[in-house]
């Protein structure tokens, strides 16, 4: 559990309140079809194309070169990667969890699975444990990011991998701006509705500083196009966000709207992103990253000034090639 420090009091140190966290993500968990509001971490996991088919690649061009005796799913939910390993590439997965309902409930793998309730922000394992670990959409709730990447660097082993997903700064960028400018308008100030999220400028730096090197940022958009802003509202509020256990924890967040400001809202979703058939889009920004642990096996650059060849010649290659075809 959290340290004695992290309560409502902590600040911008600590944003989100972890015990409602884990109370939202059980309740989701129980709920009758759960698959269906999981469209988003589908997308992620793959397969299929934009977002998702980047996370599958990313996962395939990594495990088919070797086998993983042991790997960790950080925030594994109901085990959405673990549909995507086979027993030839890893041959133990254990699923972590902040919530039991959703390791009760999760999917069946062919894989040999240990599941265990434990917070994502305090990994109980001992250095050096696992060959792989991953994460999709977990990380964007932890309170102290940089603490989690050092958790996630000190449980792997040398030569181990870390591949994960989580959302970025962009997420629905157009909710968040109509209702600060409709709130501005209407009561003379806003407060946060949707979650405060990383900045991608920020993301090699926090995994560098974790001590991963050989690393791989990369960022996709999944657009969803909706009639108008209640029925965004409705989807994030009863399909998605509460099915999917991603309500909004943040200490400082605003129980309700009022009925004008939310009418405000809609107009100016409406005139600032509105598509000309008329429906409105929302937009969810997924970062992708993958960060290895230093061995010496590991290939290494080259020292400073020992290249033979200059930038300033591959203007002559397509020259070069030409001749050579002739």
């Amino acid at each position: 559990s959290p340290p004695p420090g992290a309560s409502p009091g902590s600040g911008a140190l600590n944003p989100f309140d972890r015990r409602l966290k884990r109370k939202q993500k059980n309740w989701a968990a129980l709920q009758a079809e759960p698959a269906k509001c999981d469209y988003l971490r589908e997308e992620v996991r793959g397969p299929g194309g934009g977002a998702g088919g980047t996370w599958l690649c990313s996962v395939l061009l990594i495990l088919p070169f070797r086998t993983f005796p042991l790997a960790l799913d950080v925030g594994s939910g109901r085990g959405y990667i673990a549909q995507h390993l086979t027993k030839e590439t890893v041959e133990k997965l254990i699923q972590v969890d902040i919530a039991e309902n959703a390791l009760k409930n999760a999917i069946e793998s062919e894989i040999p699975t240990v599941r265990v309730v434990a917070d994502e922000e305090f990994l109980p394992f001992k250095e050096d444990t696992f060959d792989l670990v991953v994460s999709s959409l977990s990380l964007h709730w932890v309170n102290d990011l940089p603490k989690s990447f050092r958790e996630i660097h000190q449980v792997l082993k040398p030569d181990g991998v870390f591949i994960g997903a989580m959302f970025g700064g962009d997420t629905l960028y157009e909710l968040r701006c109509s209702l600060q400018l409709a709130e501005l308008e209407r009561e003379g100030g806003f407060s946060p509705h949707v979650s405060p999220f990383t900045a991608v400028a920020d993301l090699g730096h926090l995994l560098s500083r974790a001590g991963f090197n050989t690393l791989t940022v990369d960022t996709d958009e999944i657009q969803v196009n909706y009639p108008g802003l209640f029925e965004v509202m409705e989807d994030l509020q009863g399909k998605y966000i509460l099915c999917m256990g991603e309500s909004n924890c943040s200490w400082n967040r605003k129980p309700l709207l009022h009925r004008e400001t939310m009418l405000a809202a809609a107009a100016i979703y409406q005139e600032m992103y509105g598509n000309s058939d008329g429906s409105v889009p929302a937009t969810f920004q997924i970062y992708y990253m993958i960060g290895w642990k230093y061995h010496e096996s590991q290939a290494k650059p080259a020292q400073r000034g020992s290249a033979t060849v200059s930038f300033g010649d591959l203007a002559k290659i397509e020259g070069l090639l030409k001749r050579e075809k002739k």
